[in-house]
């Protein structure tokens, strides 16, 4: 089978190359699955790199999102058939054309969604609606975040208001304001205007905001964290302009703020059964009535991975980028 292999931590551009690799066998409790489409995501990236809290022995395959068909099952297997549709969203290396994930690992897709809508379920729609779990606001509370164009900002936001919060979305450029204005989403500001931090308060009327989160570092999160009201929480969910955080230690202080971290890989790990089965529930039913979308910007063969990858990581882009067998 041909795979997405890299031998040396780098620039994902310069490093991913298509090989040939032995067909995997499924182990006990194990299914194999053939793959139909995979996204590109900036952790697959960063893992690439080297730089992500998961380092992989070299050399090593990619991907850890995707959605396939059940084409072997392992020994011990029940509940899952040959031929069903099923996704994984924490199954390392699927950047493949077929790839073996634990059974129990994998969910079926609902015939409701698309292939396309599939591929990209799991991962970030599960840390976004699990984000908003974390934070138990309550309706008509506000909260604050960058990156609000990005694939878990746009999610965030969908999310938040199908459930009655109020999001006030932080983007760099005027032209991410109108973008996500004609995907429905409101309350969006660009920093790039001199009086962007009125132009939040006229939207929440000045009313408190208690929580606030952080996909960029910087200087990016101690915008967010001024925004803040007293005892609001800044929660770190990304580090898109490296990993120091500038933070005020007076906003720290006398706002009286907590700052935390979310990896949505521990949350899901660590989240029990039942309620990991609430929020998928609630996902499946979002994404199918429209209130949450998952546009897909582009779609490329295996062949053409660094092309895909410098169109993931082109600004501006809407939707995720694909990698298609």
């Amino acid at each position: 089978m041909r795979a997405i292999i890299h031998h040396t931590f780098a620039e994902p551009e310069t490093v991913l190359n298509v090989e040939d690799r032995p067909l995997p066998k499924p182990s006990a409790g194990e299914v194999r699955v053939k793959t139909i489409l995979s996204p590109i995501h900036n952790h697959d990236l960063w893992t690439v790199r080297g730089t992500y809290g998961f380092v992989p022995e070299l050399p090593a395959r990619a991907g850890t999102e995707a959605v396939g068909t059940v084409d072997a099952l392992g020994d011990g297997v029940e509940g899952l058939r040959i031929g069903q549709r099923v996704v994984t969203g924490g199954t390392f290396g699927v950047w493949a054309e077929y790839f073996t994930a634990k059974a129990a690992g994998l969910i079926p897709v609902p015939d409701a969604l698309s292939n396309e809508a599939a591929a990209q379920f799991v991962s970030m729609p599960f840390s976004a609606i699990s984000l908003l779990h974390t934070l138990s606001l309550e309706k008509d509370q506000w909260m604050l975040q960058n990156a609000a164009n990005g694939a878990v900002g746009r999610m965030v936001a969908q999310l938040a208001t199908a459930r009655g919060i109020h999001v006030v979305g932080l983007v760099r450029r005027q032209e991410a304001v109108d973008q996500l204005r004609d995907q429905g989403i409101m309350n969006v500001v660009s920093t790039s205007d001199v009086a962007w931090r009125d132009n939040v308060a006229a939207i929440t009327n000045c009313a408190p905001i208690v929580a606030g989160v952080d996909s960029v570092g910087g200087s990016s999160a101690g915008d967010v964290l001024s925004l803040l009201a007293t005892n609001g929480t800044l929660v770190v969910f990304g580090a898109m302009d490296g990993s120091i955080l500038e933070l005020s230690s007076g906003d720290l202080i006398f706002k009286q703020a907590t700052v935390k971290g979310f990896w949505g890989s521990t949350v899901s790990r660590e989240m029990d059964a039942a309620t990991k089965g609430e929020l998928f529930s609630e996902l499946t039913a979002r994404v199918s009535s429209g209130a949450v979308t998952l546009p897909v910007s582009a779609t490329y063969g295996f062949d053409d991975v660094c092309d895909a990858v410098q169109a993931s990581l082109t600004p501006g882009r809407i939707g995720k980028v694909l990698l298609k067998p």
